[in-house]
């Protein structure tokens, strides 16, 4: 009994001490942004007084409304693209018997190991061929074919935990493979695409290099581009304002993450205990 008392203050430490190390950047920032303007911290330092004008100061100094739309505009574009299809892709890889799929998803997951960097001056002479450099699609399309092979990969490992004998009893009962897809595995693998959701979600709202050299136009600067551009020029002025414009940044990618946690964690172990 005591052992297992012991194995339990240990766990719960250790929960408690990585907490901290995660919450104490997010804090440190949030104090400094409340803190009265002009003010110099260091570290962790409790502010003593709330002064909700620096966020209006950021707003309005930044640019930032602007920001957020055209992030929002990525975003949704990139998620909603990027699921469509990599659900029946996925879907493909596992459960039809087709010729050529293991060759197939080898060649996909070389998109998980190519240094993204390596490709950006290409898509930008490719996005420029097309015409569309300086829009918000040449945002969009790179970023869903660099979204898709991690996409592809993550859900048909949720399609393997599915048995295969879910989708021979619907076909004994004439079933399609649409059918099958849609009314059946689709609600098994559902933690699992939320949780795929928060995380394009994440990747593509925090995406800066792409936005920095595809986009000219500041009215069209995506949230950390324009927080980028904010923090350099405004660098000899206010930092609690500059932590201000970050929380702002930030709080999309909390929100989304706080109303879809538990989906979140069901999705990251889901098939732990298959």
């Amino acid at each position: 009994m005591k052992q297992v008392n012991r194995e339990k203050l240990i766990a719960h430490s250790i929960f408690i001490f990585g907490c901290i190390l995660v919450l104490y950047p997010f804090f440190s920032i949030l104090f400094l942004a409340l803190s009265e303007p002009g003010t110099r911290v260091s570290g962790f330092t409790i502010p003593t007084g709330i002064y909700f004008d620096n966020f209006i100061k950021a707003w309005s100094g930044g640019n930032f409304s602007s920001g957020l739309y055209s992030s929002f505009v990525v975003v949704i574009g990139v998620v909603s693209i990027t699921i469509l299809c990599s659900v029946p892709a996925a879907y493909a890889f596992e459960k039809l018997d087709i010729f050529g799929t293991t060759p197939l998803f080898a060649i996909l997951l070389l998109g998980l190991v190519l240094p993204y960097e390596s490709l950006i001056i290409s898509l930008y002479y490719l996005m420029r061929d097309f015409g569309i450099d300086g829009t918000y699609w040449s945002l969009i399309l790179p970023q869903i074919g660099l979204s898709i092979p991690f996409s592809i990969f993550w859900l048909r490992s949720s399609f393997k935990t599915i048995p295969i004998s879910l989708s021979e009893a619907a076909m004994l009962e004439g079933a399609g493979r649409i059918v099958i897809l849609i009314k059946i595995l689709l609600p098994q693998i559902k933690p699992a695409i939320l949780t795929l959701t928060v995380l394009l979600f994440m990747w593509t709202w925090n995406e800066f290099l792409l936005a920095l050299v595809m986009i000219q136009d500041a009215d069209m600067r995506t949230a950390p581009l324009a927080l980028s551009y904010f923090a350099g020029n405004k660098r000899y002025g206010d930092p609690a304002i500059t932590a201000a414009a970050a929380i702002c940044v930030a709080l999309p990618v909390l929100i989304v993450y706080v109303f879809l946690q538990r989906r979140f964690i069901s999705g990251m172990v889901t098939g732990v205990d298959k």
